[in-house]
C-alpha cells in the first residue's frame, strides 16, 4: 500500500521514561509503516533539557508556532529527587509551562469514550471537555505567613509613583496571606481560543466564575468573555447553531453533573486543574483523556494529559512486561496528524487518522486492553501488554 504524504512536516517533542518507549512503538507499529511520516524532531527528554539548560524547550515552542501543529510526549518536571537521580544542574520548569507561555495557549482536555467503560455519572453520555486557563491564579500567587499583629494591604505603585492601596486584613494573631494577578491580554487570548475551539468542534461553550463574590477579579473574567462575545462571535455562534452561556462556579457544577455531556465548559486556571482531573476520573481513566493546547493565533500542541509512568519504566528497565495503557499517546498523535491533515487539505491523512482512533475503541469494545482499563470495564477482558495491545489495534486498522 502507498504511504499518505505529509506536506507540512509535525514539531516531534520527545519525552521521559515509559511514554518515550510507548512514544517509539506507536511510530513504528501504527504511523510509519502507512505514513510518510515528516516531523521536525526535538529530544526534551530530561537529560537533553539538562544538557542544553532547556532552550530545547524554547525551541521546541519556537517551532511550534512556525509550523502550526505539534505532538509531545509526557515529559519529567523535575523535583529535589529527580535532580539527584539523574544528577540535574538544576530543576528545571515544566516544559509544558514554557510552551503554554510561548504560546500563550489553553489547554483542552477531553475523555476518550468507549462503551465498555461507563462513566460513573450515568447521565453522561458524550464527553465533557474542559478549557483551562493556563496562566496566573494561584500558580503565580505570592505567599506570606503572618507571625505577629498588623496590618496586610495590596499596595500598587504606578509608573508616576502614586500609590493605591486596599486593606486586606487587619491581624490580631498568626495568620497567612496570598496575592493572585491576571492580565487581560491573556483572559482574552483564552477567551478567544475557547470560542474558537468551541466553533471547530461545534458544541456548545460554558464558563464559570465566582463574580457574585469576587467583583473585581473574576467579574473581569466574565466581562472580557462577554465583551469578545458579543463584538466577535455572536453571529458565528448563531451560524453554527450552537451556544454561549456563563453562570456561576457552583450552578456550572450542579448542572454539569445533571447533564448528558457533549459541551466545552471553560475554567479559570485552579478551576480547570481540579475539575479536569475529576471529569477525567468521572469518565474512567486519565490515560483516557485527550490534550490539546490550542493558541489565539491557530497553533495546536498535542500531548497525553497524564504524566511518564515511573513505576512501569522502571520495571521495563528489569526486563519485566508491563501492561501500560498507550491510548492517550495514541490520541496525540492522531490529533495532530488529523489536524495536520485538516490544515493542509490532505483528507487521506484525517481520514488515517480517524480510522486509527476507530481501531483503538474497538480494539477495547471487543474486551482487549491493559491492565488499568480492565479494572473499569464491564463484560469479557483479555488482559495485554502494551505492545500486543498495539498489535491488536493494527490487526483492526485494515489496511494494507
Amino acid at each position: 500500500m502507498e504511504k499518505i504524504q505529509m506536506q507540512v512536516p509535525l514539531v516531534e517533542m520527545d519525552g521521559d521514561e515509559m511514554t518515550r518507549v510507548i512514544w517509539q512503538d506507536i511510530k513504528d507499529t501504527l504511523l510509519t509503516p502507512y505514513i510518510d511520516l515528516k516531523t521536525v524532531y526535538f529530544d526534551l527528554g530530561l537529560k537533553k533539557r539538562d544538557e542544553t539548560e532547556d532552550r530545547i524547550t524554547l525551541e521546541a515552542a519556537r517551532a511550534t508556532k512556525e509550523y502550526g501543529v505539534a505532538v509531545k510526549c509526557a515529559t519529567i518536571t523535575p523535583n529535589a529527587q529527580r535532580v539527584q537521580e539523574y544528577n540535574l544542574k538544576q530543576m528545571w520548569k515544566s516544559p509544558n509551562g514554557t510552551i503554554r507561555a510561548v504560546l500563550d495557549g489553553t489547554v483542552f482536555r477531553t475523555p476518550i469514550v468507549v462503551n465498555n467503560i461507563k462513566p460513573f455519572i450515568k447521565t453522561w453520555i458524550k464527553p465533557i471537555t474542559i478549557a483551562r486557563h493556563a496562566y496566573g491564579d494561584i500558580y503565580k500567587g505570592v505567599e506570606m505567613k503572618v507571625e505577629r499583629p498588623g496590618r496586610a494591604e495590596i499596595v500598587f505603585t504606578g509608573e508616576d509613583g502614586r500609590e493605591t492601596r486596599e486593606v486586606i486584613h487587619d491581624f490580631a494573631g498568626p495568620g497567612i496571606i496570598m496575592a493572585m494577578h491576571n492580565l487581560d491580554k491573556s483572559i482574552a487570548s483564552f477567551a478567544r481560543a475557547c470560542f474558537n475551539f468551541a466553533l471547530d468542534q461545534r458544541q456548545d461553550l460554558w464558563f464559570a466564575t465566582k463574580d457574585t463574590i469576587s467583583k473585581k477579579y473574576d467579574h473581569n473574567f466574565k466581562d472580557i468573555f462577554q465583551d469578545i462575545y458579543d463584538r466577535e462571535y455572536a453571529g458565528k455562534f448563531a451560524a453554527a447553531g450552537i451556544e454561549y452561556f456563563y453562570t456561576l462556579i457552583d450552578d456550572a457544577v450542579a448542572r454539569v453533573v445533571r447533564s448528558s455531556g457533549g459541551f466545552i465548559w471553560a475554567c479559570k486556571n485552579y478551576d480547570g486543574d481540579v475539575m479536569s482531573d475529576m471529569v477525567a476520573t468521572a469518565f474512567g481513566s486519565l490515560a483516557m483523556m485527550t490534550s490539546v493546547l490550542v493558541s489565539p493565533d491557530g497553533c495546536y500542541e498535542y500531548e497525553a494529559a497524564h504524566g511518564t509512568v515511573t513505576r512501569h519504566y522502571y520495571q521495563y528497565l528489569e526486563g519485566k512486561e508491563t501492561s501500560t495503557n498507550p491510548v492517550a499517546t495514541l490520541f496525540a498523535w492522531t490529533g495532530a496528524l488529523k489536524k495536520r491533515g485538516e490544515l493542509d487539505g490532505i483528507p487521506a491523512l484525517v481520514q488515517f487518522a480517524g480510522d486509527l482512533e476507530k481501531a483503538v475503541t474497538d480494539t477495547i469494545e471487543a474486551g482487549i486492553m491493559t491492565r488499568d482499563l480492565a479494572q473499569l470495564a464491564e463484560g469479557e477482558k483479555r488482559i495485554v501488554n502494551t505492545r500486543e495491545f498495539l498489535q491488536e489495534v493494527k490487526a483492526r486498522l485494515g489496511r494494507g
